[in-house]
Order: C-alpha cells, then sequence, then structure tokens
C-alpha cells in the first residue's frame, strides 16, 4: 500500500509540474509575439494567463494542507506562481528556472546574456532587466551571487540597480563572478 501513495504522489507531482511548464510557455510565447497583437489581444491573454496561474497556486495551496509529503516539491511552484502573479519576474523563462530550482541553468542563462550583449544582440535595458531576475532567483535558490567588488568593475552591469536589490548583506565576498 505504502508503494501505492508514493506512486500516486509522483504522479501528481509530475502533472504539477506539467501544468506549471504549460503556464509558463503560455507567457513566454505570449511574450515573444507581443509585437503581433494588438494591445488589448495582449493584455487580455495575459489577464487570463495569469488568473489560470493564481487558480493553480490556489489549487497548490489545497493540496499542500492536505499532503504534507508534498509540501517541499510544492512550494517551489508556489513561489514561482506568486512571482509570475506578482510580476517580479517579468521573463517566464527565467519563472521557470526558478521552479524547477535549476541554478546552474540561470547561471548559463547569465553568460549567454553577457555574451549576447557584448555582440549586440540585446539592449543594455533588457539585459540589466533579465541580469536583476536572474540575480534576485539565484539569491532565492539559496545560490551565491556577485562580491559587491566583481560588481563595481563590471562595466555591463548597472552596478547602482544591482547594489540596491542585493545590499552587502546579501552579496558573497568569496565569489568573484556569476559564472
Amino acid at each position: 500500500m505504502a508503494s501505492r501513495g508514493k506512486t500516486e504522489t509522483s504522479k501528481l507531482k509530475q502533472n504539477l509540474e506539467e501544468q506549471l511548464d504549460r503556464l509558463m510557455q503560455q507567457l513566454q510565447d505570449l511574450e515573444e509575439c507581443r509585437e503581433e497583437l494588438d494591445t488589448d489581444e495582449y493584455e487580455e491573454t495575459k489577464k487570463e494567463t495569469l488568473e489560470q496561474l493564481s487558480e493553480f497556486n490556489d489549487s497548490l495551496k489545497k493540496i499542500m494542507s492536505g499532503n504534507m509529503t508534498l509540501v517541499d516539491e510544492l512550494s517551489g511552484m508556489q513561489l514561482a506562481i506568486q512571482a509570475a502573479i506578482s510580476q517580479s519576474f517579468r521573463t517566464p523563462e527565467v519563472i521557470r528556472l526558478f521552479a524547477k530550482k535549476q541554478p546552474g541553468q540561470l547561471r548559463t542563462r547569465l553568460a549567454e546574456m553577457d555574451r549576447d550583449l557584448m555582440v549586440g544582440k540585446l539592449e543594455r535595458d533588457l539585459y540589466t532587466q533579465q541580469k536583476v531576475e536572474i540575480l534576485t532567483a539565484l539569491r532565492k535558490l539559496g545560490e551565491k551571487v556577485l562580491s559587491s567588488a566583481s560588481l563595481r568593475k563590471s562595466p555591463r552591469t548597472s552596478v547602482s540597480a544591482l547594489l540596491f536589490l542585493f545590499p552587502s548583506s546579501f552579496l558573497s565576498p568569496h565569489v568573484s563572478s556569476a559564472q
């Protein structure tokens, strides 16, 4: 009997992850197609997707209150949903990697962004916004982020924006790079 409960828990977790992936993909697709949609259509679709995320979050709360074996796995998903709803993360890819607790892929994305900025494929404002999102996600995952000294040396980063979000109490003096 015990294995049956584990199987059901595993299947439920898989279904929840698939639902979260679907909603995050929907947000990402919406952002990628933003230029092709008129403003009303974009806003309505985004509102509907955020409502679905809110409903999904409510379902997670109900599940978590009734099944303590899922609390740890579902807490990460719930944080990601809350971040999407509150729009503290604007990039669906960052939300998805945060939800799946994948700091390595977040750091890889950060390195790709550094490269894209240097070759002119990414605008500085978008780079700064996404870098702040990724560093915030890494910090929330308990990862060490850039030291304040390396932030000051970085010509590609809005240091004041990063230091505002990452006061020295959150910065590690031992890590010299985000990669």
